[in-house]
């Protein structure tokens, strides 16, 4: 469950704010703080910049070419930029965390005694060969007692808890038209692909990740001491593709207003005649709801249809794989190569594994987050950083508030209520201020495939207890030392784990101009998830429902439309181009991130003339700040892997693609016509 929650999450987050054409100048002022007064370094990273490349025709190879010239992408990596350095430090001190945990005396149930017999169940590799895929077996006889549909349906939501393969996921989160109380969703589930896009492709590589992908269930069929491999692994590449074809594509899936129907179980049985509700429910734990929310009725009316159609015997194989690729990463040396090999070298062109002590720390920090997390505030994360954050948030805010008030095409009805859900935001900084509980949680320094089942066990049971209570809101979707940022608009927040509040996003010792373009963007554009094609739809307390006017959302749809054709031109490798559409939330937020942060920048100066520092002005550095931060490479397997499945643009994309729409860029670098950046007044487009 917990792996779908976080699957909901993640769409949930990613959207973006729109653009359009440039608004005048506000000429209301309005009082934003200025956390310095005196001149500080300039946070920009000079070395990494290529002087010879015009700002105009590649802004991100003039920020960062020479960074690009010189560095290797390292062989344990699909990508390499700041988001995988700073991950990499974080995972580091993490490491030095659970070094102290593990070599200390601790009682039996402490915390320490926990994060230290996880880490070592994981490194005793001696143990895990040694074990072998015997704790398989029970999940196998347990598939092999099914004898018919009504225990294939109790088996799904057995799977559900232990994040097998199922064809039809559920779980629970926030109603989107009611975020304080608790629904249960079904979901689109069952293949092991990341994408419904990679069954249809037509093309060489296609064709080659298909049989590829053949291959390695029959493999691991092999490893997993299971009979007839190759016989399934056909029947299963022809199964998963009949699932995918009743996918819905990612383009439609992020439409949350279109997709959200909440059905009684009555109508739901309707959907789905051949699918045991009750069954599925009793099975899952859950009291029998009145209602269910469902954001893919054609999906639910076809899995139904392929559930019937298709043999017990091959549920069974279906099942047996799922589990099988599961829990590879927890077993034998041979299952988690094997695992490696395909969804890693195959899907992403990663050379080599990471090191075992990095899986190590991976793992513990999506079972016992935060427990370390509690750690690496302490050591990682002063309050000085947490205070001037706050200020460079506040400022964001404001800065959205006089440019919303400044908008000339939407009408002040619309205006009212985007400025009433601005103010509603909530603001989460570095870390909870409730950490989880986890004194249910048993652990054995010689048990991987156990802990990893106990700790589903602990998740399941508190998202059980959950039912029928009101949203708990002080929950986080993120640990403290994770590299990333995100918007909820079920809760209206934007969360900023202390991770990535550090240089270049965050530098505490930088003139204030790096940290708008770095940390700043970032928050202007998790802000900017709330009003974008995705968040606009969610008001000021999380409620999905349309608060625009018809003429306000129509002339939002043209903007926004001028960005998804931008995109669509960009073409990362020979023949592949940006899915504009897909993209186009975080493309949103990319150009409303730096639009804001620069306007919260030139506000932060109260009319005062910007410091020039390693000869740039202010201005210069927003942006300089906010290229340097999407520094980045990528093997060609992993930038098309991106583009199908990622709603973020290749890095370099993010960085032109937004800058090329913002007057001032224009104007602090001398943007010619003839420069490749170069876009007509006219075709710029601003929204927020």
């Amino acid at each position: 469950m917990r792996h779908l929650k976080k699957a909901l999450l993640a769409l949930s987050v990613a959207i973006a704010v729109g653009a359009c054409t440039p608004a005048q100048q506000s000429t209301e002022t309005m009082p934003i703080a200025a956390e310095q007064k005196v001149a500080m370094k300039s946070g920009i990273l000079t070395q990494n910049m290529d002087l010879s490349v015009r700002p105009g025709d590649n802004f991100f190879n003039y920020v960062n070419g020479t960074w690009l010239k010189t560095t290797e992408i390292p062989a344990d990596k699909a990508s390499y930029g700041n988001f995988a350095i700073l991950a990499d430090e974080a995972q580091e001190h993490v490491k030095a965390i659970i070094d102290t945990a593990s070599q200390g005396d601790y009682a039996a149930g402490s915390d320490e005694q926990k994060v230290g017999d996880m880490y070592s169940s994981y490194m005793n590799i001696d143990n895990r060969n040694k074990v072998g895929v015997k704790p398989l077996k029970s999940e196998f006889d347990k598939i092999a007692e099914i004898t018919n549909y009504d225990q294939l349906v109790e088996y799904f939501a057995y799977s559900v808890k232990y994040g097998y393969a199922t064809p039809v996921s559920f779980f629970q989160y926030a109603d989107f038209k009611s975020p304080n109380d608790y629904a249960l969703y079904a979901w689109q589930a069952g293949i092991g692909l990341p994408d419904r896009e990679y069954y249809f492709k037509e093309d060489e590589d296609g064709k080659k990740i298909l049989a590829a992908y053949q291959a390695h269930i029959e493999k691991m069929f092999t490893l997993a001491g299971l009979e007839d491999g190759a016989k399934n692994a056909e029947m299963l590449l022809a199964l998963e593709t009949r699932i995918a074809q009743q996918h819905m594509k990612k383009e439609q899936a992020r439409n949350w207003a279109e997709n959200y129907d909440k059905l009684s179980m009555d109508e739901l049985r309707a959907l789905m005649p051949n699918f045991n509700w009750n069954v599925f429910i009793k099975a899952s734990g859950f009291e029998m709801p009145e209602t269910m929310i469902i954001m893919q009725n054609d999906f639910l009316a076809g899995i139904d249809k392929v559930i019937a159609e298709t043999s017990l015997d091959d549920w069974k194989s279906f099942l047996q794989w799922g589990v099988i690729n599961s829990s590879a990463g927890s077993l034998n040396m041979a299952m988690d190569k094997a695992n490696f090999d395909f969804y890693s070298t195959v899907l992403y062109g990663v050379e080599e594994q990471r090191p075992m002590w990095r899986r190590a720390t991976g793992l513990l920090n999506s079972t016992l987050g935060e427990v370390i997390g509690k750690v690496y505030v302490k050591q990682h994360f002063p309050p000085e950083a947490k205070q001037r954050m706050q200020v460079m948030v506040d400022n964001l805010i404001s800065a959205y508030q006089v440019s919303i008030k400044d908008l000339d095409w939407m009408t002040d009805e619309t205006r009212i209520q985007a400025l009433e859900k601005l103010s509603k935001f909530t603001v989460k900084i570095g870390y909870p201020d409730k950490w989880k509980d986890y004194s249910a949680l048993e652990v054995s320094d010689n048990d991987l495939f156990g802990n990893l089942r106990n700790a589903a066990n602990v998740t399941y049971a508190e998202e059980l207890a959950k039912q029928g209570k009101p949203v708990d809101k002080t929950e986080w979707g993120m640990t403290p030392q994770t590299v990333n940022a995100y918007y909820n608009p079920t809760a209206n927040e934007i969360v900023f784990p202390a991770a990535i509040l550090q240089p270049p996003f965050f530098d505490l010792e930088a003139e204030d101009a790096v940290n708008y373009g770095g940390i700043g963007a970032v928050i202007g554009h998790e802000i900017g998830h709330g009003f974008d094609d995705a968040g606009s739809t969610f008001d000021g307390d999380g409620v999905l429902r349309n608060w625009w006017t018809d003429t306000d959302r129509e002339e939002f749809k043209t903007r926004t439309a001028k960005l998804v054709e931008q995109y669509n031109e960009f073409e990362p490798l020979e023949g592949i181009f940006v899915n504009g559409e897909f993209t186009l939330g975080e493309n949103i937020g990319d150009l409303g991130g730096i639009s804001i942060a620069l306007r919260a920048y030139q506000m932060s100066l109260d009319g005062q003339a910007s410091p020039i520092l390693d000869g740039f002005t202010g201005e210069q550095r927003v942006f300089l700040g906010f290229a340097q931060v999407w520094a980045g490479k990528y093997r060609d397997e992993a930038l098309k892997s991106q583009i199908n499945t990622d709603p973020h643009s290749p890095a370099q994309f993010r960085a032109n693609g937004a800058v090329r729409n913002v007057p001032e860029f224009y104007k602090a670098f001398d943007v010619k016509p003839t420069d490749a950046l170069y876009l007509p007044e006219e075709e710029r487009v601003k929204i927020w």
